[in-house]
């Protein structure tokens, strides 16, 4: 289908925004707010395109339309008209495919193939772990593109794009809590397989060779956080002779890659049982690994933030602070900053002289120079001699190619007496 005015009128929804949208829109930004729309041809469904004129009336592009979200609009193309087809949208797959060919390396099969807006699937996620897919999609519009309403993304049939591109042996659904309604009355649900046969709720894939469980049906996100595999490579360059207490340990996945970097010990902090558990199975699965095996594995399980200040004494040459999100929403943003400067204050206390901090942020609604900010007045606050070793950013499979998509920062600290 042509992306013109002639092929797409009347029946396309057609928009113009206001002059300030319409500059972010030609600037390369994916999102369009509701009430950045100057003028609407009719109120528009979930699911379908909307196609964007400019001032001159002349084709600016087209998106993703949700009525129902303040985030009315997501950009699928911007310039010239193009046939939105089924080569159209292949030669998009193939493009994203290959820019994942290097950085990820041959002893890793868990990593993100599509990392939404930033690849140009705005909505969109979608991450391997080993022989398995899973796709998680945000906004009704990709519902449409698996079959329940023919043609409102012309020329996408998803599932079999996939299939053909990149052949897993079992693709699974996710859908975001805003979805599960919607998924359910178009015939989806959230778990179920796409494509093949195996029902586990888990599967085991490689990252740097160490072995990991995914939680592929149920777990959080897609079922595990691909997102920290480069900073989880530099602790294990960072941990041999150690004793390392990995704060917010959820699956433990740092305090295995410390273990095989040479850690004498390594602690998970938790207050959830279940990802304790899941921690024990993930070293468990590396014990062919012989520093793996010949660390020392505790778990602990309580508040971190109680826990770091009021524990039992005891002091570690590394310490990770690696929690979930503090700020879900920009209201929480100033109580998520003070919440990181109280946290790394405690976690700082917990470092032996010459140890190392590694403090880590995925809160979107949080800014590098806020987060950075907080870390840096907490070493300051404790006296404490310090040299700031490095900060980092977005690994390489999971891009950030405008602002808001920009969540996830970490710097490492080493402290002295």
């Amino acid at each position: 289908m042509k992306a013109s005015d002639a092929t797409l009128a009347p029946v396309r929804l057609r928009l113009r925004l206001t002059g300030a949208a319409e500059t972010a829109v030609k600037s390369g930004h994916p999102w369009v707010y509701s009430d950045k729309i100057r003028e609407r041809n009719r109120p528009g469904q979930a699911g379908e395109i909307a196609v964007i004129y400019d001032r001159a009336d002349r084709f600016l592009g087209f998106g993703l339309f949700d009525p129902d979200s303040p985030l009315c609009v997501r950009m699928l193309h911007v310039g010239k008209p193009v046939t939105m087809d089924a080569g159209w949208w292949r030669s998009r797959l193939e493009a994203t495919v290959a820019r994942r060919a290097a950085g990820v390396g041959s002893d890793t099969d868990g990593f993100r193939w599509i990392n939404g807006e930033s690849d140009g699937w705005p909505g969109l996620v979608l991450d391997r772990y080993g022989d398995t897919l899973v796709l998680k999609i945000y906004v009704p519009s990709w519902l449409t593109a698996l079959g329940s309403v023919p043609g409102a993304l012309p020329g996408l049939q998803l599932v079999e794009l996939i299939r053909d591109v990149l052949r897993p042996g079992r693709l699974v659904l996710r859908l975001s809590r805003n979805l599960l309604a919607a998924g359910q009355s178009a015939g989806f649900r959230d778990g179920q397989n796409l494509i093949g046969e195996d029902t586990a709720e888990s599967v085991v894939f490689s990252e740097s060779g160490l072995r990991f469980e995914s939680e592929v049906v149920r777990g959080q996100k897609t079922g595990f956080f691909l997102d920290q595999r480069e900073n989880r490579r530099r602790i294990g360059d960072l941990s041999a002779g150690a004793d390392v207490l990995n704060v917010f340990s959820f699956s433990g996945a740092f305090s295995v890659y410390a273990a095989r970097g040479g850690a004498r010990s390594v602690t998970d902090l938790d207050i959830s049982s279940h990802a304790l558990a899941a921690a024990r199975r993930n070293f468990a699965l590396n014990q062919g690994e012989p520093k793996v095996a010949a660390a020392s594995h505790r778990q602990v399980q309580a508040d971190a933030f109680e826990w770091l200040a009021n524990g039992p004494e005891g002091r570690f040459e590394g310490v990770i602070l690696d929690p979930p999100s503090l700020a879900k929403r920009e209201s929480e943003r100033d109580g998520a900053v003070q919440a990181y400067e109280r946290l790394a204050v405690a976690g700082i206390g917990r470092v032996r002289p010459g140890g190392l901090l590694l403090a880590a942020s995925c809160s979107g609604h949080v800014t590098e120079a806020e987060f950075f900010g907080a870390i840096r007045r907490a070493v300051r606050k404790s006296g404490r001699g310090f040299r700031e070793l490095e900060t980092t950013g977005h690994a390489p499979d999971h891009p950030a190619t405008f602002p808001e998509a920009q969540y996830l920062k970490a710097i490492y600290i080493r402290l002295y007496a």
